[in-house]
């Protein structure tokens, strides 16, 4: 506390800005409470220069354009990989914005990794690239974490692993082994077992703002896929009966730890061998593996809690 007021929580956010990453760093800018010291940018959803492309777009429709963006890693560490393209369209934002080259000179000239170690709080919501490439540079780089927040699993890109660990299997492994800070994983299952409704999507996204008419208009294509697919559906495994903004979970879980009503503490490991198990998250309650840091694994969520911070985001300052 200092003059009767509450300390801002301090953030900075490694994306590979798709579209559910577009919703979750608005979260973010939107809290009173947080300031985002800056936003470090991956491959992933789409190349990299898409995603500070569509960082910079994020930033300027909330009016947040002092906020540094970084252009991080291109690829993996290690394998070669294509980012993906089908889902939230080439772009990463669903083909519907016009594009420019402006961008470039909004960039900041400092590799993403470096600024990352001069700053404090992450949260991660695309591959673990520049995290991995941070704590090579410097080891003690988590040490001057106060927490890390990361959006990753296993299940939905091969049946055992999720996009962005399977998008750089060593690099979430490097993480998961060597963050020394509190470390908190929003699973892909966790996400789709706490999806909201359709009716309340339509609602958040058709307030009278200009940051809820532009998540209306980047989810126009790809969620109205996800939405006409539900309704074929009387049990879809992927999406179930409603919308799943994946990555707003662990934004929400860092401002407002409330948010998440059970975790589990437990040792984690990537996989890395292995045609389905590469990039797969091991989960060891027992810690058969003798890990000395434990992970806390998200299970249950506040359901009505996450959705006003959903709606709020998208409201008038």
């Amino acid at each position: 506390m200092n003059g009767g007021k509450m300390a801002l929580k301090l953030l900075i956010i490694d994306t590979d800005c798709g579209i559910d990453d577009a919703l979750a760093v608005i979260m973010a800018l939107a809290d009173p409470q947080v300031k985002v010291l800056g936003i470090t940018c991956c491959f992933g959803n789409t190349d990299v220069d898409n995603v500070c492309q569509n960082v910079m777009k994020v930033l300027t429709v909330c009016q947040q354009k002092q906020v540094p963006v970084f252009r991080g890693s291109a690829g993996p560490m290690i394998e070669p990989t294509t980012p993906l393209k089908d889902h939230f369209g080439t772009d990463g934002l669903g083909d519907v914005l016009e594009r420019s080259e402006d961008w470039k000179s909004q960039i900041h000239k400092e590799q993403a990794v470096e600024a990352l170690i001069r700053l404090v709080s992450l949260i991660a919501l695309g591959p673990l690239t520049n995290l991995a490439l941070a704590v090579r540079l410097d080891p003690r780089f988590p040490q001057k974490l106060k927490d890390l927040y990361i959006m990753g699993g296993k299940g939905n890109l091969v049946p055992a692993a999720e996009f962005n660990f399977r998008m750089d299997p060593e690099s979430a492994y490097v993480v998961l082994e060597e963050y020394s800070c509190p470390t908190h994983i929003a699973t892909w299952e966790f996400t789709c077992r706490n999806k909201l409704s359709w009716e309340f999507f339509d609602e958040v996204t058709n307030q009278d703002t200009a940051v809820a008419e532009f998540v209306k208009k980047i989810t126009s294509k790809c969620w109205a896929y996800s939405r006409e697919f539900n309704s074929s559906k009387s049990k879809d495994v992927l999406f179930g009966n409603g919308f799943v903004p994946y990555d707003a979970f662990a934004v929400a879980a860092c401002l407002d730890s409330s948010v998440v009503t059970e975790s589990v503490s437990c040792a984690v490991r990537v996989e890395l061998q292995g045609e389905l198990g590469r990039g797969m998250m091991v989960v060891d309650p027992a810690n058969l593996l003798k890990k000395s840091q434990l992970a806390f694994v998200m299970t249950t969520c506040d359901i009505k809690k996450f959705s006003l911070m959903i709606k709020a985001s998208l409201q008038p300052n």
